[in-house]
């Protein structure tokens, strides 16, 4: 088991929608940590739902995923509708 998986979440807060990009091998516990509190510092205090998500065949192709879905803003904008 050397797969990966980069996801997309979103959080609405008001008029305030955030996305976060991240990757992992397990994307629901990621989810839970995310939303206690326990993920990134930047997704700390809000709830999260998964927005996208997509399965590599390694780790480090899922990295090299998530680096270019950061940057791809118009993609996560899209996304941010969805909340």
């Amino acid at each position: 088991m050397n797969h990966g998986y980069v996801y997309v979440l979103g959080s609405a807060l008001g008029a305030d929608r955030r996305t976060y990009v991240g990757w992992s091998v397990d994307i629901e516990a990621r989810l839970a940590l995310h939303n206690a509190g326990l993920g990134a510092r930047s997704t700390r205090g809000r709830a999260w739902v998964l927005l996208y998500a997509e399965r590599h065949p390694t780790r480090r192709e899922a990295m090299s995923r998530e680096w270019a879905l950061k940057r791809d803003r118009r993609f996560r904008a899209m996304l941010a509708k969805l909340l």
